[in-house]
């Protein structure tokens, strides 16, 4: 989504972080690109003339931290002020924890809205070990109650299999009446997409509100839509007591403008974004590490949290254990974990764009690479796998006749493996996060 924006931001950024001394016509140019960087990534005017002027501000007549360039100076100041105006307090999802909580989603047509429904179903089930309940409303759009049957499913949720009914305010009343009868922790209700000039289908919605009296109302915004969608979202909360934000669609080309003016037009918090077909591609909004990443900084603590939900505690533990010796076996298993979090060019998209450039080429190859890996480890033998140093040439040539590969590649993987085992080694020491700190240099020798 953000692949532009950080391409001219980091171009900015190059341009300006060498400098000593920052001169009224430097600070000018570099307010200007940033100017037209967010304009073209269709952000709000208002909110890039917040953005100039408390940049502005910030550095006319500010003492410049003595470990820091007054070019890195800049670059920390656009930072935070690009994190304010993303950041809005109560950002957390609201449960109650003795009665039952309801989640009211809304929104326009085709927002993905069903869909989202099924990922913070199954979100908060996983995270908070909530027993979920999801309902449809929708009766006006054909299969839309099917469809959030079969997505409850992926989410392995409960879905409330509605009678033969054609009014939404009955339907909640009997979801709502479901989900108490039966104990459930929380009632998610996906209902119809409309648009605030529709005063029939508003009043319907203000309605389901009225008798259900949910703890959140969520607005599900389409990345792709632009400000429309940011303005529409700030009229229904004229109508409805909104909540908080769900941004779709973020894994999309979409230009960004909407993720950096939602917040700050709606008032209302961004609280969750949506990065994905997958039912887990869904997570807690963090402005922080967006804009990082978004100005080429990477998202490193992402790789560790994804990676460490990943690893289960025992094979944390035998990895850290300072009697295990490292092995060709723990590295394969390593490479599974990144498999499943999207494999290599998920890892890759989380570290600092200016270290790594990818084409769409070098995609193919580095998935291709994980399979290379797994097919030469399969062909050794279990000795081999874990006394890698009496893989001489003989055992080469028949490890690569075995996996179909060449004698070079076994050769590339051992110094593969030697580089994360020096890695591996270290974190014995000094802590699992480390290898992540290193990972950016292990990575590109890898493919």
């Amino acid at each position: 989504m953000f692949n532009n924006l950080t391409k001219k931001f980091i171009s900015i950024i190059k341009d300006i972080s060498g400098y000593g001394r920052i001169t009224e016509k430097k600070l000018n140019d570099s307010l200007r690109k940033i100017r037209i960087t967010l304009l073209e990534a269709d952000v709000a005017l208002s909110v890039i003339q917040k953005i100039i002027n408390k940049i502005k501000i910030s550095i006319i007549g500010k003492n410049i931290n003595l470990h820091l360039t007054p070019g890195q100076e800049f670059v920390k100041i656009l930072k935070q002020e690009l994190i304010s105006i993303m950041s809005t307090k109560n950002t957390n999802i609201s449960l109650s924890k003795k009665k039952l909580s309801v989640v009211l989603m809304v929104g326009l047509q085709g927002c993905g809205k069903t869909s989202t429904v099924g990922k913070l179903g199954y979100f908060i089930s996983k995270k908070y070990k909530k027993n979920v309940l999801v309902a449809s409303t929708d009766v006006y759009r054909p299969a839309a109650i099917k469809q959030l049957q079969i997505i409850s499913k992926q989410a392995q949720i409960n879905c409330f299999k509605s009678p033969n009914i054609t009014d939404p305010i009955k339907l909640s009343i009997l979801a709502l009446q479901e989900a108490q009868k039966k104990l459930y922790d929380v009632l998610i209700l996906d209902t119809a997409g409309r648009l605030h000039t529709d005063q029939k289908m508003m009043k319907e919605i203000y309605d389901i509100q009225k008798i259900t009296q949910p703890t959140e109302i969520l607005f599900v915004i389409d990345s792709m839509m632009g400000q429309d969608t940011i303005n529409i979202a700030k009229k229904f909360n004229d109508i409805l007591t909104i909540s908080g934000l769900i941004l779709t669609k973020v894994d999309s080309d979409a230009r960004g403008g909407s993720a950096l003016s939602a917040s700050y037009i709606t008032k209302q918090p961004i609280k969750f974004i949506s990065t994905g077909e997958k039912i887990t591609s869904f997570s807690i909004f963090q402005p922080e590490r967006i804009i990082s990443k978004m100005l080429g900084m990477g998202d490193i603590l992402s790789i560790i949290e994804n990676i460490d939900q990943k690893i289960k505690k025992k094979e944390k533990n035998q990895l850290i254990n300072k009697k295990h010796k490292f092995n060709l076996n723990d590295f394969k298993q390593q490479i599974q974990k990144i498999k499943k979090i999207g494999g290599i060019n998920t890892l890759l998209s989380c570290i600092p764009t200016q270290n790594i450039q990818i084409n769409k080429i070098q995609k193919q190859q580095n998935e291709k690479t994980l399979n290379t890996i797994t097919a030469i480890i399969n062909s050794m033998t279990p000795i081999e796998r874990l006394k890698p140093e009496i893989i001489k040439n003989s055992r080469k040539n028949r490890i690569a006749q075995g996996s179909g590969t060449s004698v070079q590649d076994i050769n590339k993987l051992l110094k593969q493996f030697n580089e994360l085992k020096k890695v591996m080694k270290k974190i014995k020491n000094i802590g699992i996060k480390n290898l992540f700190q290193n990972i950016k240099n292990i990575i590109p020798n890898m493919l």
